[in-house]
């Protein structure tokens, strides 16, 4: 697409998702209330609960497309950096980017009864079909018989369509609580709309981060840092991707353990998929961040100029995340999840007058991301102090099993690979050997320090049982 392209279809994408926060909050909330029923194994109840959230999508729908064509567009036209022999585009990708976005509304209580289900080779089926096309799509540019950025949002646009299409079919033929009903339960509406408006904060929060310092960056600096971040992102996103769809499996069990009021078991699995999602990020961000330079030149040729540094930063960010995604899980099983959106959200969204600040100041762009890290390690630690007034558990223990464990794993996994980068030539045979070196060190280390004994005798049994039914 180029610099300028890929930058305008950055922002103006994160532009529509802005409007898209309160699908971000309403997805949690069904996701929640599904898994809740499921594990009641109210059959009935679910159906109604369904039904509900179907009405409340469709709704949120038709909110999100008025203030995408009136705000939104507004925005768009008078305030938004887009060079003039773009603007008749990026109207285009605009409008492709709404209807993506409103296909993906009404699709979300189709994913959440999935997830729920825990029909995980569904789910990874789509994600394979998604990313093929992906690849195809971005073959296709090529040859596009039109703008390249116009054709590009377009096949976003129809891939998306074909995703939802196939949530639904799916859901209606295996799930007979897909079917809509009817029915005057108006407090069940109350109360997903009252856990939703609670949960609004911390979403918001997420799109302050994203979309909304995207846009400050767009207004400082114009498309070609916007260029640079939506390439930092992209990165994060793919890299990202491992730990979360690890964590959409482990999800509806921690929700189900809550149900059936099995607490330490909840967090004996909250501890587990705090690890390993930290785990599975740091064994793949440590030879990326090593070699950044490398790989976008590898990948883009010439790549934008804050990328490199906006990559690093944003990838520590994710690491940070990766601590507190899964204690998040707890607020929503237990339903209590308002003071901490009030707080924890309150405390990320404050990245973005701080990115505003600095800018102003006249700081270069990558403070922006320095200012998400420092917000992101307060978040973490108000966040453990909040659970304590939900669930009895010993936050030293946490820190020590979790966090500690963790970071110790990390600084003795990055030795090798730190001395390969500063005593090799910068080549592809560095890249590989740092890529070699950073998995070993990661395992070696991750099974001396990060997992229990417990742990370790349940990966070796498990990997006997393997070995013997191969046999």
């Amino acid at each position: 697409l180029g610099v300028v392209d890929y930058g305008l279809y950055g922002v103006i994408g994160g532009l529509v998702i802005i409007f898209t926060t309160l699908n971000s909050t309403f997805a949690s909330a069904t996701s929640r209330y599904i898994t809740v029923e499921l594990g009641k194994e109210d059959r009935v109840q679910l159906r109604i609960v369904f039904s509900t959230s179907l009405v409340i999508h469709t709704v949120l729908a038709v909110i999100i497309l008025v203030l995408c064509e009136t705000v939104g567009l507004w925005f768009l036209l008078c305030k938004m950096v887009i060079p003039a022999d773009r603007f008749f585009a990026a109207q285009w990708v605009y409008q492709f980017s709404v209807l993506t976005c409103l296909f993906s509304v009404v699709q979300i209580p189709f994913n959440a009864l999935i997830i729920a289900h825990e029909k995980m080779n569904v789910y990874a089926y789509v994600g394979l079909f998604e990313a093929f096309t992906n690849l195809f799509i971005a073959f296709l540019i090529q040859i596009a018989p039109t703008d390249k950025l116009v054709f590009y949002a377009l096949c976003k646009m129809l891939l998306q369509i074909c995703v939802s299409l196939f949530y639904r079919i799916y859901c209606r033929g295996h799930y007979k609580e897909s079917r809509f009903i009817f029915h005057k339960e108006w407090k069940l509406y109350k109360e997903m709309l009252s856990y939703s408006a609670y949960d609004m904060i911390g979403v918001t929060s997420v799109m302050a981060q994203g979309q909304g310092l995207n846009i400050i960056l767009n207004l400082f600096c114009g498309p070609a840092v916007n260029a640079a971040r939506s390439v930092s992102y992209q990165i994060q996103g793919a890299i990202s991707q491992f730990a979360s769809n690890f964590m959409t499996a482990v999800n509806p069990q921690i929700v189900k353990y809550y149900v059936r009021g099995e607490i330490d078991n909840m967090m004996k699995l909250v501890k587990r998929s705090s690890i390993l999602s930290f785990l599975l990020l740091f064994v793949m961000i440590l030879p990326l961040s090593l070699e950044i330079r490398f790989v976008l030149q590898l990948w883009l040729g010439a790549y934008p100029e804050y990328a490199p540094a906006f990559a690093v930063l944003v990838l520590i960010s994710a690491l940070i995340s990766a601590f507190r995604n899964p204690r998040t899980r707890i607020f929503h099983a237990t339903g209590h999840i308002k003071l901490s959106n009030l707080v924890t959200g309150t405390t990320l969204c404050l990245a973005l007058p701080l990115g505003y600040v600095l800018m102003k100041m006249g700081l270069p762009p990558t403070s922006v991301f320095w200012g998400v890290i420092l917000t992101m390690c307060i978040a973490d630690c108000t966040n453990l102090v909040i659970l304590k007034r939900y669930i009895t558990y010993s936050m030293r223990d946490f820190v020590l099993q979790v966090h500690l464990r963790c970071v110790v794993t990390a600084i003795f996994a990055s030795v090798i690979p730190l001395i390969l980068y500063f005593y090799m030539v910068d080549n592809f045979l560095r890249f590989i050997c740092i890529v070699l070196a950073s998995i070993f060190t990661t395992t070696v280390f991750a099974w001396m320090f990060a997992l229990s004994r417990s742990e370790r005798i349940l990966l070796i049994a498990f990997i006997r049982e393997k070995k013997w039914k191969r046999r």
